[in-house]
């Protein structure tokens, strides 16, 4: 008993001493946020990383969260278009809608790539600003780090130096791993994927490997036997060991192809929190390893 109230008196505390509650629609931001942040913020993450991260489900406890938030980040790039603006004309919270002090639209400040020509239905469920799944890239974190330390100092001037101090740090941490991950990228021989969904291009990007095909025909167009058999056929023909899956399309397809063509089906994660990588450096671990076998 003694133990138990002594976590909630030290529970309570933490939420009385933190001078903003943020909320991030995905964990890898708020693992970011965190750090920069500390005890001074209180963070929460909207999304369940099991989930799709374009269909969210939008419970009512998230407008709850949205409507006490000083501040929300968003991946934006449209990845929450299918979720989150309902939540948020719920929440009714002026503070944090798009264009006010406390809103953080994160592809604001980074490079989208694979940007379509023209956006249309025939071509899937294609994004117009381009691949939203820019935080695969762990040269990301730097970029999300330095907006949010800008954005949290803003917004609590009391506390600027603090934040200053802790992204300092932050950014000198995270350089050193990304020397040790660069190195290990280095020693990778064959640098040939398939994917189920386009979600790693971005990671595949900085290390200069190549997606040569995905198990979906199109972004959101299940596969067809049609396009499975010519996957089949490109997969031997290449000989590409790996196919990248994540966790929550289905999986009988990708094993299908690896049963007939020889390759590997490897979950990935596209969001901290999935195949129990509970910090920032697990989740790029988790990745680099598949990738670099």
């Amino acid at each position: 008993m003694i133990k138990k109230i002594t976590l909630l008196t030290l529970l309570l505390n933490v939420a009385l001493f933190a001078s903003l509650r943020v909320e991030t629609t995905y964990a890898t931001m708020g693992a970011v946020t965190k750090k920069i942040g500390g005890d001074l913020v209180s963070v929460h993450v909207l999304a369940n990383s099991k989930y799709d991260p374009h269909f969210i489900v939008p419970k009512p406890s998230l407008i709850a969260k949205l409507r006490r938030a000083d501040l929300l980040i968003i991946n934006g790039g449209g990845l929450e278009i299918g979720w989150l603006p309902a939540l948020l004309r719920n929440a009714h919270n002026a503070k944090i809608q798009n264009g006010a002090k406390g809103f953080l639209d994160m592809s604001h400040y980074v490079h989208m790539i694979d940007v379509p020509e023209s956006v249309s239905r025939a071509f899937g469920d294609v994004h117009a600003e381009g691949n939203p799944h820019y935080s695969i890239d762990p040269y990301s974190i730097l970029v999300m780090a330095k907006a949010i330390e800008a954005k949290l100092s803003l917004l609590d001037a009391d506390n600027a130096q603090t934040y200053k101090k802790n992204l300092d740090i932050f950014l000198n941490e995270w350089n050193m791993y990304l020397s040790t991950l660069d190195t290990k990228m280095a020693t990778c021989k064959d640098k040939r994927v398939v994917q189920y969904h386009e979600l790693f291009n971005y990671f595949l990007k900085r290390y200069d490997y190549k997606s040569l095909g995905n198990v979906e025909p199109l972004p959101g167009v299940s596969p067809s036997s049609k396009h499975t058999l010519a996957l089949i056929n490109l997969i031997k023909d290449e000989k590409i060991k790996i196919i990248l899956q994540d966790v929550y399309h289905e999986k009988r397809t990708a094993q299908f192809i690896a049963d007939k063509s020889g390759a590997k089906v490897l979950v990935t994660p596209h969001d901290m929190g999935v195949n129990a990588s509970k910090t920032l450096e697990e989740f790029y671990n988790k990745i680099a390893n598949n990738i670099c076998q």
